[in-house]
């Protein structure tokens, strides 16, 4: 996944959590963040940070925020690249072989989700989620309570039960890291719903990415940690 018109700046501040004040080469700029979670540690007066400049000149904000260093690591927090990062995996053939049917945003029930694939006799949900939180190397989901991440295990498990295989990939929106595991702190339920899912044999895999300016792009499994 590559992004055009990316440049350099210094982010200043959040006023809410759809814009930020940054600033690009000495002026002050309002960027729209392309990320509604809290990104708390990583959103902090002075972090130099990444921006694409929009096209559309009628823009109320001239550019969007798309990646953030923290110490030396890279870290998108553009919300819409893990499905697109992961839809570019799966046509490469690096994740599933041989698929023969690939549908995004395919309903099941009472959830929509993210990629349904067919390869063989398999019939396969996947719900994918992006990654943005580390600590120390280790990197979490998710960084603020998500009611909808339950619902979506929850249904993944009833795929199961319904015949099909069903999947909760993580995309890790950065590289380097140690292991993946659920929010407890900050969202116990969320932990409880996970390990749930995977005992009624959901498969949860977790995958880090190649960070780079103006790129993104899976790299490789992580291990995860229930």
């Amino acid at each position: 996944m590559i992004y055009d018109n990316i440049c350099a700046g210094t982010f200043i501040s959040r006023p809410n959590r759809f814009i930020a004040e940054v600033d690009i080469n000495g002026k002050i700029e309002i960027a729209h963040v392309k990320n509604t979670g809290r990104c708390k540690e990583l959103l902090v007066p002075g972090a130099a940070v990444y921006l694409q400049k929009a096209d559309n000149p009628n823009r109320s904000t001239k550019y969007d925020l798309i990646t953030v260093i923290k110490g030396t690591r890279l870290i998108n927090i553009d919300s819409q690249a893990p499905n697109k990062v992961f839809f570019e995996h799966l046509q490469r053939g690096r994740y599933i072989d041989e698929i023969t049917f690939m549908k995004p945003e395919t309903k099941y029930n009472n959830s929509r989700f993210d990629f349904y694939v067919e390869t063989g006799g398999r019939k396969i949900f996947i719900e994918v989620k992006g990654v943005t939180l580390e600590e120390d190397g280790v990197v979490m989901f998710p960084d603020a309570p998500t009611l909808r991440g339950i619902k979506h295990l929850n249904e993944l498990a009833q795929c199961v039960r319904g015949g099909y295989e069903a999947q909760a990939v993580f995309v890790i929106q950065m590289k380097d890291v140690l292991y993946f595991t659920s929010n407890k702190k900050t969202h116990p339920e969320f932990g409880e719903a996970l390990v749930s899912a995977q005992k009624a044999g959901v498969k949860i895999t977790a995958l880090d990415c190649e960070v780079t300016e103006n790129s993104l792009c899976i790299n490789e499994p992580v291990p995860v940690r229930l």
